[in-house]
């Protein structure tokens, strides 16, 4: 449940920069996986895939960058860097 609602969070924020740019189609995101958000590089992206079919997002690349600092304050977290769209 953990992921589908971090997953959640972070397709609102993504269709959200593709929605303030004219609904302009999703190309590229970047995200930041903490050493505790519970995802490991091949589950996050069946998860982006899953949730950004049928929307602005979907087929986006993916550029993940996994961290191992459990100490980390955002550890638990996933963190949307960049989102690039369609020109």
């Amino acid at each position: 449940m953990h992921e589908k609602a971090l997953m959640d969070d972070l397709m609102s924020k993504i269709l959200g920069v593709g929605a303030t740019q004219g609904g302009a189609r999703v190309m590229q995101i970047k995200v930041w996986l903490g050493a505790l958000s519970h995802f490991t590089l091949e589950h996050f992206c069946q998860h982006f895939v899953d949730a950004s079919r049928g929307t602005a997002a979907e087929g986006a690349e993916v550029v993940v960058t996994l961290d191992d600092d459990i100490a980390d304050p955002r550890a638990q977290g996933v963190v949307l860097e960049s989102v690039s769209v369609a020109s």
